[in-house]
């Protein structure tokens, strides 16, 4: 049964008890990301993700890694666009050290500026990896077309310019800003008991600033192009359309849409690009949503000589989909987001995340029933629809090695 607890700071807290399991996952989840950035400092939402972990609570980065996994345990980190994650998991004797470690890196980091120094080193090496990398680095140029100019446009990596510039002030700075109370979330499942989650998030993060973080400037889709001509083995093809965001009445319909245009090996693009045309081993869909708007994005891996065919033939297959759907690939879809929410519900992470995302986004948690009854009220028509509005304008392009 899940239960929910707010702290006189804000923070929520949320645990999903599994009976029968040895093992807990603790997630605490922030609603900032690379978009709360001003661009110089571009860069410090990931930046400071990495350096919590070098020394907190009077602990070395070694001693950090030490405590964990001591009991078996693990410790990770994510930076997103919209959201940063801090998650552990540990069997169920050991969830008072997972809430202490998690409380500690954000409550007590040290930042200390010659460990700065030598992370940023890190980082730069991480952003040199992608941009080596053409399939890695391809994302970040299409997010920078379709929000030119716009925060929510930048590399969730940063420059070297801006890793560089950053300093301790501005690690602080970013902590007391926008880890807040009410805008974050401790979720625990699996072998947990509210009570004792609670008093351990009161006791490790109850110090925190209280009130929500400042949020956003709202985004807008710019509908601009970016084709890098450099020679590659494989040429590297994206597209992107705006979409609905995640609170929008027709968000489920257009992700349908997204799933059905090309959401696995069933899908209308893997089946006309890859399989009947051969003009690329790998060609997807996907539906990213932000809180004000979202993205519909294709992205397809395919010999240089093939790319201008393999982008005329993935508009096609778009638009072709909008128009003509059927109610068999509803019906696919449909039951492919519903098996895909229970697999990951079957696991004390999943458990957690999903909790935790959805009170950020939705002030509320979604049940699978209400879920399954929202894809069920849904036809051929509305998702053809869904698609034919988000198919209706420019999009956006990055493309790397296509010939000329």
């Amino acid at each position: 049964m899940t239960s929910i607890s707010t702290l006189a700071n804000g923070l929520t807290v949320i645990t999903r008890p599994m009976p029968g399991l040895e093992t807990a996952s603790i997630a605490l989840f922030a609603d900032v990301g690379s978009r709360h950035e001003e661009e110089r400092v571009n860069g410090l939402a990931h930046l400071f993700e990495h350096m919590v972990f070098k020394g907190a609570a009077g602990r070395s980065a070694r001693q950090i890694s030490e405590a964990i996994e001591d009991v078996g345990g693990e410790l990770n980190a994510c930076t997103e666009r919209d959201q940063t994650s801090f998650t552990a998991a540990v069997l169920n004797d050991h969830v008072d050290l997972a809430v202490e470690l998690l409380g500690d890196l954000i409550a007590r980091p040290a930042f200390d500026p010659a460990e700065l120094e030598r992370e940023a080193e890190v980082v730069l090496q991480e952003l040199a990896e992608a941009e080596d990398t053409p399939s890695d680095i391809i994302f970040d140029h299409l997010w920078s077309q379709a929000f030119a100019g716009q925060a929510l446009g930048r590399s969730i990596l940063g420059s070297e310019e801006s890793v560089r510039g950053i300093g301790q002030d501005d690690l602080f700075a970013w902590r007391n800003r926008h880890y807040r109370g009410g805008s974050m979330v401790l979720s625990a499942a699996g072998a947990v008991e509210h009570d004792a989650v609670v008093a351990l998030a009161e006791r490790h993060l109850g110090a925190l600033g209280g009130g929500k973080a400042p949020e956003a400037a709202s985004a807008h889709f710019t509908a601009e192009a970016r084709h890098e001509r450099a020679k590659a083995d494989q040429a590297q093809i994206t597209l992107a359309h705006a979409a609905p965001g995640q609170k929008a009445d027709d968000y489920l319909a257009a992700r349908l849409f997204a799933d059905i245009a090309g959401g696995g090996a069933s899908s209308r693009l893997f089946q006309a690009v890859r399989e009947e045309r051969g003009l690329a081993y790998t060609v997807s869909a996907g539906l990213h949503g932000h809180d004000e708007l979202g993205l519909l994005h294709v992205h397809a891996a395919t010999a240089r000589k093939e790319g201008k065919a393999a982008q005329a033939l993935i508009d096609e297959v778009l638009h072709d989909t909008a128009a003509g759907l059927e109610q068999r690939e509803l019906d696919r879809a449909r039951i492919q987001i519903r098996a895909g929410q229970a697999m990951a519900l079957e696991t004390p992470w999943g458990q957690a995340a999903q909790a935790a995302r959805q009170w950020l986004v939705h002030d509320r948690l979604i049940g699978r029933e209400e879920l399954a009854a929202k894809l069920a009220a849904l036809t051929v028509d509305d998702v053809r629809a869904a698609g034919a509005r988000m198919l209706s304008g420019a999009p956006a392009r990055a493309t790397f090695g296509v010939a000329a």
